[in-house]
C-alpha cells in the first residue's frame, strides 16, 4: 500500500492533481479537519466555488456522488468516497483575524488562511484569490428556523476518508486545520495519497 503524505498539526501544503487521478484525504486520528482549495494548473483565474458547487447540489451536505463546480461552472472534481458524510462548504478558513475576533487571541496563529497563503504562493496565487475552502471532515450543522451555524466536533473516526477525482488538472492548496473549535480542541495530523 502507498505511504500516505502527513500534512503536521496547524500546517498547510499545496501540489499537481492531474486530471484522472484520484486524491485520498485520510483523517488518521480522527475529529480532524482539512482545509482544501484548488485551481485550475493551467489558468488559477478559475478555482473551486462553494456558491456554484451548492447551488448545482441543491444541498449544503456535499458527500460521495457530487460533483465539485469552478466559478465558471466547470467540474474540477468528483467525490467518489465517503466513510464520514458530513463536510462543510459555507465557513471560510480560519485566520489570525479569526483567531482574534472570535476567541480574543493577541498573539493569534496565522490558520488556515495564512498556512494556504503561504504554501501557495510557489504558484503565484496571492491571499486575495483564496476563496471559502472545502472543509472536509467539518461540523457545521445549520438551524432550519434561525440559520444559525453551530461548530461542532467532527464525525470522522482515525482512518475516516474520502477520495477526490479530477475532471482537470488542478492546484491544490490543503491544511490539517488550526482552530480548536472545528478539531474537539485538538489539533492532529492529515494523511493524503495520489492514486493513478
Amino acid at each position: 500500500m502507498q505511504k500516505l503524505n502527513i500534512i503536521p498539526p496547524r500546517s498547510g501544503v499545496s501540489f499537481i492533481f492531474k486530471k484522472d487521478q484520484r486524491l485520498k484525504i485520510v483523517d488518521i486520528e480522527g475529529e480532524q479537519v482539512a482545509d482544501f482549495i484548488c485551481y485550475n494548473l493551467h489558468d488559477t483565474g478559475e478555482y473551486l466555488s462553494s456558491g456554484r458547487t451548492i447551488d448545482y447540489a441543491e444541498t449544503i451536505y456535499l458527500t460521495r456522488g457530487h460533483p465539485f463546480y469552478s466559478n465558471r461552472s466547470n467540474i474540477m472534481f468528483d467525490m467518489t468516497e465517503d466513510t464520514v458524510g458530513q463536510h462543510d462548504f459555507l465557513l471560510t478558513p480560519c485566520s489570525a483575524e479569526m483567531f482574534s475576533i472570535i476567541y480574543g487571541h493577541t498573539q493569534p496563529h496565522r490558520g488556515c488562511f495564512g498556512n494556504l497563503c503561504e504554501a501557495l504562493k510557489e504558484y503565484g496565487i496571492t491571499p486575495d484569490n483564496i476563496p471559502t475552502c472545502f472543509n472536509i471532515f467539518m461540523n457545521v450543522p445549520v438551524d432550519g428556523i434561525t440559520g444559525k451555524v453551530s461548530v461542532l466536533p467532527p464525525k470522522s473516526k482515525a482512518g475516516d476518508y474520502i477520495i477526490l477525482q479530477a475532471r482537470m488538472d488542478l492546484i491544490v492548496g490543503m491544511t490539517s486545520c488550526s482552530a480548536g473549535m472545528s478539531n474537539n480542541f485538538s489539533y492532529k495530523p492529515i494523511g493524503y495519497q495520489i492514486e493513478e
